[in-house]
């Protein structure tokens, strides 16, 4: 399936994120050429280089979406290129709105038009459920990604464009889990927003794997979304709390959860999908595809089950089985300082 990275060049922008660094480990896997991690922290690649070791298929290079010269330098001679790279705290976003705007929009652009100029095969984007009905800037900008992405096939002769569009992933820097790991050593109490909440939920080596799977189904201009199982907020909190606890030497019955309400731009509910976009969306066995407006495809909309895009009429994981996916990914193994997981 992963073939067509076979000896080929390949670029990830944001190369050194938790999605984007899992891209460039499953890469490498596959044999290319070359793999280029470009992003603007030289530390973090520093700590992947020390994960990886010296290798002569990877190539380090520091710079930022936002500047054009420097993506069509560093897409020279490029075959595919993932676009990992972006502003994605929802908080952050929304303090710091037009700092958004220039990487997740402006930056994106910048990726479409070096691809263009330097005769890119492929560019697969990196998007969010937040793109869907977006009630925060993260998620408008996003949206926007998603349109330029997709319009940009409209006038490509050469390069094919597509975005993979999924929920959140278990462990990801920033996210959930260390932030509930990082309180529970402290003795508590956890945060928990708001107890209807329910989110899609899987591993990062599974949600990218997904996404190297839509790189090699892509023709252009679709959205590909991965299909993932969905969990309760305040489950997957109690969970962390009874399993993580112990490791961190912390009694599990003292650590208490405290709400603090959804935050600014914040969802209770995960939506994958939007009503204009399920006529045009057909179902693969681990994917749902969003066909291009001009696909020619229109189906009824009822024929995606809406329990695999809205995660509030899902099927939510029950504690066991949190926990079961809690330790496939590793999420709860206290990390070295200095590993690339840490920082």
């Amino acid at each position: 399936m992963f073939e067509y990275l076979r000896g080929k060049k390949i670029l990830v922008t944001g190369g050194t994120g938790s999605i984007g660094s899992e891209i460039v480990r499953q890469a490498l896997a596959q044999s290319p050429t070359v793999v280029r991690v470009f992003s603007r922290d030289e530390t973090k690649q520093y700590y992947l280089e020390n994960s990886l070791g010296r290798r002569p298929d990877v190539r380090y290079l520091v710079g930022d979406v936002r500047e054009r010269d420097r993506l069509c330098r560093a897409m020279r001679e490029i075959d595919i290129v993932f676009h990992a790279a972006a502003l994605k705290q929802v908080p952050s976003c929304e303090y710091n709105p037009f700092e958004a705007v220039k990487t997740n929009v402006i930056g994106t652009q910048n990726v479409i038009e070096a691809a263009l100029e330097c005769g890119v095969s492929k560019v697969i984007a990196v998007s969010t459920d937040k793109a869907i009905n977006p009630t925060s800037t993260m998620g408008a900008t996003k949206l926007l990604s998603e349109r330029l992405i997709a319009t940009a096939n409209a006038w490509a002769t050469r390069t094919v464009f597509a975005c993979v569009r999924f929920g959140n992933v278990l462990n990801s820097r920033g996210s959930l889990v260390p932030l509930a790991k990082s309180q529970i050593e402290r003795g508590g109490p956890v945060t928990l927003t708001d107890e209807r909440m329910t989110r899609f939920m899987m591993p990062i080596s599974e949600a990218v794997r997904l996404t190297l799977e839509a790189g090699a189904a892509a023709t252009g201009g679709e959205i590909f979304i991965v299909k993932m199982p969905a969990l309760r907020i305040k489950d997957l909190l109690e969970v962390i709390i009874e399993e993580y606890a112990p490791l961190a030497g912390v009694e599990a019955s003292a650590v208490r959860l405290r709400k603090i309400g959804v935050r600014p731009g914040e969802k209770l509910e995960e939506e994958l999908i939007t009503s204009e976009e399920l006529p045009r969306t057909t179902e693969m066995e681990r994917l749902l595809v969003v066909n291009p407006v001009h696909a020619g495809v229109f189906n009824d909309p009822c024929d995606i089950r809406e329990e695999l895009y809205r995660s509030s009429r899902a099927r939510c994981l029950g504690k066991e089985e949190i926990a079961a996916l809690l330790a496939e990914s590793g999420a709860l193994g206290r990390q070295p300082a200095g590993t690339l997981d840490a920082i």
